[in-house]
């Protein structure tokens, strides 16, 4: 089992990614809070643990060419965020097919086979995954397709 800090930064991540995709190519301003939840600064202003780790988490997807920004918002928010080309891509190409039906995509049975094309494809995309991942709540299954979706490229996973 890994870490709880790698599976909230997994969890993080893929949130971000998410809301990114579903903005792009706008830009827009990516808080820390909608991501990691509210937090409430102590008596010297210093935020939480959990809420500076989602901000690294922000930060390290713009180090590794997976989002870009105009300037940090203090430690509240990247401002003018938006998805590099290479994530683009990536969220939006088809996961690997062995993945995709562990995670629930249909199948060539039933209903399935009438899907058309496009949707079967649409199905079984990076961000597809992530978002059926996000919305199961098992931390698991985030942190799967989050690696997938990160080190494809690298056979490691």
């Amino acid at each position: 089992m890994a870490d709880i800090h790698v599976e909230e930064f997994y969890k993080d991540a893929a949130i971000a990614l998410v809301q990114l995709y579903g903005a792009f190519p706008r830009r827009i301003n990516l808080f820390v809070e909608d991501i990691a939840g509210p937090d409430e600064p102590d008596e010297f202003g210093l935020h939480s643990k959990r809420h500076m780790a989602c901000f690294g988490a922000l930060l390290w997807l713009s180090e590794e060419g997976l989002l870009r920004y105009i300037d940090t918002i203090r430690q509240e928010a990247l401002d003018q965020a938006v998805l590099t080309r290479d994530a683009f891509i990536r969220l939006s190409s088809p996961a690997p097919q062995a993945l995709a039906r562990e995670l629930g995509v249909p199948e060539e049975e039933g209903s399935a086979s009438s899907l058309p094309p496009s949707v079967k494809e649409d199905l079984s995309t990076h961000i597809h995954l992530i978002r059926t991942a996000l919305r199961s709540g098992n931390s698991a299954r985030i942190s799967q397709i989050m690696r997938t979706t990160f080190f494809a490229d690298r056979g490691i996973y």
